[in-house]
């Protein structure tokens, strides 16, 4: 007899990193928000604890400076002063330098996360395989999620466009 149990972590271990989507269930509203520990675009450690009791808007942009991420932190940053104590924090795979000229040049004013190993991305289930002009790769999952003050997800946005971000935000919070 097969031990099912046996074979699904022989799977995993055989493919770790490959297939995080088929390894971690897509988060939804009540579930724990998966820890962040990265570097903002000052090289400073932040985590989501530091906003303990803060509801805060996580999202998650493929690449800095390009015009759907561009899109979508603008609009996000154009609401800040609509949206009261609530924190908004950025994630992407890039480095902290080009997390601060992307914050340099659009004043954004929030923190922009470095996730160059892509851990966080894996663990909120928004690092995926995608394919642009017939070529397949893994990449960030434009997605946001709303953490209420005691680190749970309050709502969950998968594969949201740039410029739906900012309204969710608001519809959330309206609510």
């Amino acid at each position: 007899m097969i031990d099912a149990g046996a074979v699904a972590v022989a799977i995993a271990e055989a493919y770790r990193g490959g297939w995080p989507s088929l390894l971690v269930m897509p988060l939804k509203s009540g579930d724990k928000a998966p820890a962040i520990n990265l570097p903002d675009q000052t090289g400073a450690k932040r985590k989501l604890s530091d906003f303990k009791g803060r509801k805060v808007l996580v999202y998650f942009y493929p690449k800095a400076d390009t015009p759907g991420c561009t899109q979508q932190s603008c609009g996000l940053r154009d609401i800040a002063s609509d949206i009261g104590d609530t924190a908004i924090v950025g994630i992407s795979p890039d480095a902290p330098a080009k997390q601060a000229k992307f914050d340099a040049k659009y004043a954004l004013g929030f923190p922009l996360l470095a996730d160059e190993d892509h851990a966080v991305a894996e663990a909120y289930d928004v690092w995926a395989e995608k394919s642009m002009y017939g070529r397949t790769y893994m990449g960030i999952v434009r997605s946001a999620f709303l953490v209420d003050g005691k680190g749970k997800i309050a709502d969950a946005w998968y594969k949201v466009s740039p410029k739906d971000t900012p309204k969710n935000l608001l519809a959330a919070l309206g609510d």
